[in-house]
């Protein structure tokens, strides 16, 4: 159990700022690594709470701690954590604290630090971290009141900017594409491998545009342990179909879109295996999108005739088409969003000047809807 409350906040970060792809790769923490990160970082001297949030596009560690805590210690740990030159990874994070770790926290549940300005499923993985890490007792007082004020500014920044306008997520992106390739979408026949928020957003975007042939595959570990759902029970949930993981390969021919988005840390799809789907629909294109991080899909795959494969930084950059027009609402986000956060920090640093250090962890709060 993490100890008692803190007079300091840091953040040690990795994400598309900073790191492209192959890097991102690298410094993502392994969903079967996550306990044992937890407990390295509360064995960390002086640091008395922390989280972690780990999706496809970020890893980033908070942390509340004593005054005299070197945040430079969390870098040194995950860098011999993961096994990366100190350099490498010194290159491709940012480290951060006090005021700016508030700033920034508001603009990821805002949307406005996305890949993909403005989407909407990061709020919902930064409530699952935040759920997660309560649960461990690692997140005790200062970052419990950090993170609720994260999740009120998100909905602030939501129902007050038009920074969501259109309902930027990576389902709505992938339909769009699919349209653009096969016409309808309604006609598309959807395979999903994986079952977390990734997958859901975009069967729900399927499904919302006339979709019926969904179906939806996955190994048990790499069930996603924050959304807490398996692949059958995602496929239920819509009307789709469940498919053996030890036959979806010999299936493949049979989609026209395919999505990957799991936690294995590993290609699922080789290139063979993608020769081979397209040697039996060799006149019909294969609409290929990898959401995992690390890829899921053979990068090769791209070279084959007929096949178009897309990856997170593929789809951004397509999403993001129209943010020049959007920009306005992102500069006023943000100053309005930096504005909180002071507010914020000013209260946290004079809240705990008065109180007394101990705290009880076993009420934290539950994040907001």
């Amino acid at each position: 159990m993490i100890r008692e409350a803190s007079s300091s906040l840091h953040l040690l970060g990795s994400s598309h700022r900073v790191a492209d792809l192959a890097a991102r790769e690298r410094i993502s923490l392994p969903p079967d690594a996550i306990d044992d990160f937890y407990l390295g970082l509360e064995g960390l001297p002086g640091l008395h709470e922390c989280l972690i949030l780990n999706t496809c596009n970020r890893t980033e560690i908070y942390g509340a701690s004593e005054e005299n805590f070197a945040p430079e210690c969390l870098h040194d740990y995950l860098s011999d954590f993961r096994k990366i030159d100190p350099e490498f990874l010194r290159r491709h994070s940012y480290l951060r604290s006090g005021e700016q770790v508030i700033r920034h926290l508001f603009e990821v549940t805002a949307g406005i630090d996305s890949q993909m300005v403005g989407e909407t499923e990061i709020l919902g993985q930064v409530k699952k971290a935040y759920e997660d890490a309560c649960r461990r007792k690692a997140s005790g007082k200062m970052l419990n009141r950090l993170f609720q004020k994260g999740f009120q500014a998100a909905k602030w920044a939501r129902t007050n900017t038009g920074i969501s306008k259109g309902q930027v997520n990576l389902g709505n992106v992938l339909c769009e594409l699919a349209r653009r390739i096969f016409g309808k979408v309604a006609a598309c026949r959807l395979l999903v491998v994986g079952a977390g928020e990734v997958a859901e957003s975009a069967i729900e975007s399927f499904k919302s545009r006339g979709s019926q042939a969904i179906t939806v595959t996955g190994r048990t570990f790499d069930w996603c342990p924050l959304s807490r759902r398996k692949p059958d029970e995602l496929a239920e949930k819509f009307g789709g179909f469940a498919l053996s993981f030890d036959d979806f390969k010999k299936s493949l021919h049979f989609f026209d879109v395919i999505l990957t988005s799991t936690a294995s840390g590993k290609a699922l799809i080789d290139l063979e295996d993608i020769r081979e789907c397209m040697r039996k629909r060799p006149s019909q294109p294969l609409f290929l999108i990898d959401a995992a991080v690390p890829r899921n899909i053979d990068e090769r795959a791209s070279k084959v005739d007929n096949v178009f494969l897309y990856n997170m930084d593929d789809v951004s950059d397509i999403a993001n088409e129209n943010l020049k027009s959007r920009m306005a609402e992102v500069d006023h986000c943000k100053s309005a969003l930096g504005q909180r956060a002071l507010r914020l920090w000013q209260q946290m640093t004079t809240t705990h000047s008065k109180e007394p250090a101990s705290i009880s962890q076993s009420t934290a709060p539950r994040p907001s809807s």
